[in-house]
């Protein structure tokens, strides 16, 4: 049985309260009627970091962003079905103790299941007005198979680290430009609303998690999170070659071998950057990862992490906005 302390059992009963208070439905709130417009980008340049491959015309660098937007959505997706089912195994953990903790976890776990149903809806939208040949390389059960396949802890961790970047991209990147494409942004106005909350059960449950822990079974799980990250960027990698592929085939273009690396190598650099970079060297990531690891584990986490560090915007102050 589950007994929290007051402090806690008060955090989850105000994830509850601001789940009920900021509820949305896919199309009666978000898409409402609307199209995708493709005269506008979707992902913006400190993310996409199109600005970045200075050779490509502006209607070629509005093309890159809109394919990069969709993969963004996709891979979100994706993730999004390992984190439900972990968030619905750990909530049974409450089922007969605190019951204000399993309606948190309940709610996070339906919130992840509407999230994944409005990424599938947002694909079908964008197959429909962008050019064939577009392909999300990874299948979502089996990257959640491998996943789940690892300690609760290092899971806990990872979705944490997804969750808090997410509300870091919003906050100092999407929700300030007002050049993308109205739909795009609004899909990520609301996918943030309810991750907020999420973020916050993450937290708790990955304290709760490593407070059961042996040290020995922690150094098992700092193994476990970094071999997730490594998965990671193996999908991460695989998709940004599938993409700068069919942004190839399809901007109309012949260019320079050394062009095509330079398109495949920027995005590479993007995804990394949305997907691990921004979030690893987040402050709040950083300081709960510190509070639960030693010395000599957070030491092999970042020899992991080091080749992957070169991916941050061309300007340092878009990174510590983004790490704030």
């Amino acid at each position: 049985m589950n007994i929290a302390t007051p402090l806690v059992a008060d955090r989850y009963a105000k994830a509850i309260e601001v789940s009920k208070r900021v509820r949305w439905e896919i199309e009666r709130d978000v898409i409402r009627g609307r199209r995708f417009d493709l005269d506008r980008a979707f992902l913006p340049a400190g993310l996409s970091f199109v600005d970045e491959i200075d050779f490509l015309t502006g209607p070629q660098r509005l093309a890159l962003s809109q394919v990069q937007g969709r993969s963004y959505a996709n891979i979100f997706g994706l993730a999004e079905r390992f984190i439900g089912a972990k968030m619905l195994e750990v909530s049974r953990e409450h089922a007969l103790g605190d019951q204000v903790a399993l309606e948190a976890l309940v709610r996070f776990t339906d919130e992840e299941l509407k999230h994944q149903a409005m990424f599938r809806r947002i694909e079908e939208m964008l197959a429909e007005v962008m050019p064939s040949g577009y392909a999300c390389v990874a299948d979502a059960n089996a990257v959640a198979g491998v996943v789940l396949g690892k300690s609760t802890w290092a899971v806990l961790g990872l979705t944490c680290h997804i969750e808090l970047f997410t509300q870091a991209h919003y906050r100092a990147s999407i929700g300030a430009d007002e050049s993308i494409s109205p739909l795009w942004k609004d899909v990520f106005l609301f996918h943030w609303r309810e991750e907020s909350q999420h973020a916050i059960l993450d937290e708790l449950e990955w304290q709760r998690e490593d407070a059961k822990l042996t040290k020995a079974e922690r150094d098992a799980a700092v193994d476990d999170l970094i071999a997730l990250v490594g998965a990671v960027d193996g999908i991460l990698q695989a998709q940004a070659n599938a993409d700068a592929g069919y942004f190839l085939a399809s901007v109309g273009e012949s260019f320079s071998a050394a062009r095509m690396q330079k398109i495949r190598d920027t995005v590479l650099k993007a995804y990394r950057w949305q997907y691990i970079v921004s979030g690893v060297i987040g402050q709040r990531f950083r300081a709960l990862l510190s509070a639960f690891v030693d010395a000599a584990q957070m030491g092999r986490i970042e020899i992991a992490l080091a080749p992957l560090l070169y991916a941050q915007p061309s300007q340092p102050d878009a990174a510590l906005r983004m790490a704030a």
